[in-house]
């Protein structure tokens, strides 16, 4: 699991996996994404606000158009346990899956920068390996013509 400087009080893990459509996706709310989906654990860091972010530096857009328009958009959850579900938007995985290492590499530094604006420590070599494992798991589910969702806990 990359592990992602963060307040020490906060502990997030979270889950990046592959599922057929929101139904599916909605079932590991409550028994976590396991072997029966391919996933990619991360943790520490707020995924709701990265996946925006990391949309913007991609795709462009404005952070606050897209927040606006539903990004990220909520399958399950958001109850009292804390624990939720949401989707990857389709610009996202297409920006993700289409751009060249050297493109996710700017965009993973630009990403860390951004963090460290607003007093979160990301490691640029974290970074990095956090959206280039993301667009591998957004190419291998495209391939399958599934979705990418994220479980957070």
């Amino acid at each position: 699991m990359w592990a992602v400087g963060h307040d020490a009080r906060v502990s997030i893990i979270v889950k990046f996996f592959v599922a057929p459509d929101d139904t599916s996706a909605r079932l590991v709310l409550q028994a976590r994404p396991g072997r029966a989906f391919e996933s990619l654990s991360l943790g520490n860091f707020d995924p709701e606000e990265a996946v925006v972010e990391w949309e913007c530096l991609l795709a462009g857009g404005s952070f606050e158009e897209l927040v606006e328009a539903g990004e990220p958009r909520v399958v399950a959850g958001q109850d009292n346990d804390g624990c939720f579900v949401f989707a990857i938007s389709p610009g996202l995985s297409t920006a993700l899956a289409d751009a060249t290492h050297s493109r996710l590499s700017d965009v993973a530094s630009s990403w860390a920068q951004l963090r460290a604006e607003d007093g979160e420590a990301i490691d640029a070599e974290i970074a990095d390996a956090i959206v280039g494992d993301l667009a591998a798991l957004v190419s291998s589910a495209r391939h399958q013509k599934q979705g990418v969702y994220c479980w957070v806990a």
